[in-house]
């Protein structure tokens, strides 16, 4: 394969996979290639088989959040990443986070740094699919869920205080109703201690004003 070749396929993706190219082609061959473009600074590799157009290659830039989809396939971005994007919180956060239903793994690339937390299947919802730029998407989740899932992944996650710290802003994004359900749904005393700390801090109008 010529390296025009891949332009003509890839160069609209934030990322493709070495099985995407092999369709009907000899997947060594491939790998090989692929690697000495590596070499060649023209392609980034972000893990084993999946890559990304180094610039000036590339049509577009890949989002950080995009590419954390393509590294853990059954993952959503959330905790601070997500409250972050969504404005809730102050904080710059230089590491993208999401929740998988796989094994916790840090994965670092010379696109970022990309954490991955564990939670069980019965916690893996509350997430939808957003367009960050054309042609590029990824699940992200709902505010209250980011919420809710930083909470039940760190310790005493639901404690006032802990809440306190996080100074949520914006906090009209947060849909109350959604929010209670979300807990219910869980059935998790954590999420139903944490609820009833949110819902008082909320309604005390705290986390408004940095």
């Amino acid at each position: 394969m010529r390296f025009v070749d891949l332009l003509n396929k890839v160069s609209d993706m934030p990322y493709f996979t070495t099985r995407f190219l092999a369709a009907g082609r000899n997947l060594t061959q491939i790998r090989l290639q692929l690697s000495r473009w590596v070499k060649d600074g023209r392609l980034i590799k972000l893990r084993k088989g999946l890559y990304s157009l180094a610039e000036p290659y590339r049509k577009s830039k890949p989002e950080p959040f995009c590419i954390a989809n393509g590294l853990k396939p059954a993952s959503y971005v959330s905790l601070q990443s997500a409250l972050a994007w969504y404005g809730m919180i102050p904080e710059f956060v230089p590491v993208v986070t999401s929740v998988t239903t796989g094994r916790p793994r840090v994965i670092e690339t010379p696109i970022g740094r990309f954490d991955f937390r564990h939670i069980n299947k019965s916690f893996f919802w509350g997430y939808k699919q957003v367009e960050l730029t054309a042609g590029q998407t990824a699940f992200i989740a709902r505010p209250e869920k980011a919420l809710l899932d930083l909470v039940h992944l760190t310790p005493g996650g639901d404690n006032e205080e802990f809440i306190e710290e996080l100074r949520i802003q914006n906090i009209e994004q947060i849909d109350k109703e959604a929010l209670r359900e979300f807990a219910e749904k869980a059935q998790s005393p954590k999420f139903n201690r944490a609820l009833q700390n949110i819902a008082r801090i909320i309604n005390r109008g705290e986390g408004v004003e940095l």
